[in-house]
């Protein structure tokens, strides 16, 4: 009886565990007015407080990151225009919260705005929005990155002769199963499709087909996909709509486009951020422009197809990017041109959003990133 009676508490055990409640925030800003680099702190998720705890300085406009697998290294864009950005990496320390800079690297063209990591911890990749360019690095056995192995250049236009006169790669996703990359192209308006292998001398290749297609004019500007490998979401800046697409063997094929914007607006558009909640059963998508705020959509589990629910301010200027704390309970804003970041809390069963009062000053903060304390 003893024995049955521990193998039942060992098999309740997971389930009588507190959630992890307690992440770090990393933040990456432009350093263009108070800005010192990259801010850390700590977030509770269970009140939605955010206490401060380090700033790791040194790089010029860190503005979007990527934490590695385990956690013990951040890469970090530092996003100029003419004259060649750079990849910054950086160690992490858990214990104590802060990032400590190994090296930089060129990130093989100008202005990078987007850097990933595959699964693995083997290469990090970067886009050059203002390049139209691509670049993979690899990541070295001390943390380090490499020089770039192999940069792909994107050529092209579009409709909007002042957004799209060129390639302006704005995102790099690699696919669920990590065999494909996926990079939308604001400028010629595609997703580019790119088979990926981390062990290879260049590790990508174009896919077949190499790129899904967008209505002239869209903007593609980043990509999520569902947690069941089914679906993709695309934000499109530049008309504030968000594209649905089926997900099968790295091909996309779009299902349905939904805008962001009420009836009959006439003010200034412009798409950011993108993000499903942890379940699956909402997409969250942040406006910029006149609007400032972030749009809530359902998302059917049968067909993937959204349907518009609400919308919550979002409480500043210009949401460059959010997250979503992994127990869902909360969605933290980044507001570049109002220098704070916002605390909302989210209903599980709704997905509406409420203001919780929380909120610190970071001078334009642009990207949020989380890891588990």
């Amino acid at each position: 009886m003893r024995t049955l009676i521990l193998l039942c508490n060992m098999l309740l055990l997971p389930f009588l565990l507190p959630a992890q409640s307690a992440f770090y925030i990393i933040v990456g800003t432009y350093t263009q007015k108070e800005s010192k680099g990259i801010y850390v702190y700590k977030f509770d998720a269970t009140t939605g407080t955010l206490t401060y705890v380090s700033t790791a300085e040194g790089v010029e406009n860190p503005s979007y990151l990527t934490v590695a697998p385990g956690n013990k290294q951040v890469y970090a864009v530092s996003e100029w225009g003419k004259g060649g950005g750079q990849v910054a990496a950086f160690s992490f320390d858990a214990a104590k919260g802060q990032l400590q800079q190994l090296n930089k690297q060129s990130s093989g063209g100008d202005g990078p705005c987007y850097i990933n990591t595959d699964a693995a911890g083997k290469n990090v990749v970067v886009g050059n929005y203002s390049g139209g360019s691509l670049a993979v690095l690899k990541i070295l056995p001390d943390g380090n990155v490499s020089a770039p192995v192999q940069t792909i250049q994107h050529s092209g236009t579009s409709v909007n002769k002042k957004r799209q006169e060129k390639a302006h790669v704005h995102c790099v996703e690699f696919s669920p199963d990590q065999q494909y990359l996926y990079v939308p192209d604001l400028g010629i308006d595609q997703v580019k499709i790119y088979k990926y292998n981390a062990d290879a001398a260049t590790p990508l290749t174009p896919a077949n087909p190499s790129f899904a297609p967008l209505f002239p004019g869209a903007g593609p500007r980043h990509i999520v996909f569902h947690t069941n490998r089914k679906w993709a979401y695309v934000i499109r800046e530049l008309d504030g709509k968000v594209t649905a697409f089926r997900y099968s063997k790295g091909k996309l094929t779009e299902f349905q486009s939904i805008t962001m914007l009420p009836e009959d607006f006439k003010g200034v558009i412009s798409g950011a951020d993108i993000h499903l909640s942890p379940d699956g059963k909402f997409l969250y998508a942040s406006n910029r422009g006149d609007l400032n705020n972030i749009v809530i959509y359902t998302v059917n589990a049968k067909s993937g197809q959204l349907q518009y629910v609400g919308q919550h301010t979002a409480a500043g200027k210009s949401p460059r990017n959010f997250v979503i704390d992994p127990t869902g309970n909360y969605l933290l804003v980044a507001n570049q041109d109002t220098d704070n970041i916002v605390v909302l809390k989210r209903d599980a069963t709704t997905g509406l959003l409420t203001p919780t009062g929380q909120e610190v000053k970071v001078s334009m903060p642009v990207c949020l990133k989380m890891i588990p304390m």
